[in-house]
């Protein structure tokens, strides 16, 4: 059975790989973006199985609008992916406020916004899916000069755990995707890198550096999985996207066990029933 999909920040990147892909698995697909007239190639291949919409997912009243506009073209929407996101570089000592709050109402608010307008369509249908797009970074964190993005990722990540728990009592499904480096404009002319003072030349200074990880990931292989995963019965709740990411999620996991294990007893000394003091756990030799 074809499938609806609205998808946000659709003309390019992931977006636009996305699109393509379910249009070819013959579905239709709301495809919303701030220029949909960069999608007219798609609309004179696809015809009326594709439905351009000009959306700020940052503007609430805009998100609410361009998911009646999807119900009113097509009855239904199956699948939200929330894919509009960017990027900019900046130590956060002197990245701009501004700046931060910018990437931050679209990175987060902008996946707050759609989700919220989606929810009563979802739960009157009673089903849906829902696909959030962070990065594996908002699973590890820690990449000098991204403060704003990952922060932002980390909040998608647990805006949707506590949003799986509220819907799926109504069948409603959630994904949050971690991509690692993909050949997609994300590290190109969509990230503005602003100054790196000389203090921050060895961390924030290096990411300005060309890395072929960046861009190790084929977007068409990603669009084409996830379409797959839709059709699915069961979802994981969140997908390492691409090799580097799978890698970095296991080593990350098995980090994070060493390190509860090892401070096990000292975190549970805390409570009133449970022996007191214990032992810090001893301290990594000095080198040299």
């Amino acid at each position: 059975m074809a499938r609806t999909w609205f998808i946000t920040g659709s003309t390019r990147g992931f977006g636009r790989a996305l699109t393509s892909a379910a249009l070819d698995a013959g579905d239709q697909v709301v495809a919303t973006a701030r220029t949909p007239e960069q999608l007219s190639d798609l609309v004179e291949q696809y015809g009326d199985r594709i439905l351009p919409v000009a959306l700020d997912v940052s503007d609430q009243a805009a998100a609410v609008a361009a998911i009646q506009t999807a119900v009113d073209r097509f009855d239904r929407i199956d699948v939200i992916v929330n894919n509009a996101g960017y990027a900019n570089l900046a130590p956060i000592e002197t990245g701009a406020d501004e700046d931060f709050r910018r990437q931050f109402d679209t990175n987060f608010w902008g996946v707050y916004h759609v989700s919220k307008a989606a929810l009563p369509v979802l739960r009157a249908q009673r089903g849906g899916t829902i696909i959030q797009f962070s990065s594996i970074g908002g699973r590890v964190g820690g990449s000098p000069g991204l403060g704003s993005y990952q922060a932002a990722k980390f909040a998608v990540d647990g805006f949707t755990r506590v949003l799986a728990a509220e819907t799926a009592p109504f069948g409603i499904r959630t994904l949050v995707v971690e991509p690692s480096g993909f050949a997609t404009d994300w590290a190109g002319s969509s990230m503005t890198v602003h100054d790196v003072p000389p203090e921050y030349a060895d961390t924030v200074g290096l990411r300005r550096q060309n890395n072929p990880l960046l861009t190790a990931g084929d977007p068409k292989r990603a669009a084409e999985i996830l379409v797959r995963m839709v059709h699915r019965g069961d979802l994981p709740s969140h997908l390492p996207i691409g090799a580097l990411a799978a890698t970095m999620a296991l080593d990350y996991s098995r980090q994070q066990i060493a390190e509860a294990s090892a401070w096990e007893q000292v975190s549970r000394s805390a409570d009133f029933d449970q022996p007191y003091p214990v032992d810090l756990p001893p301290q990594p030799a000095a080198n040299g």
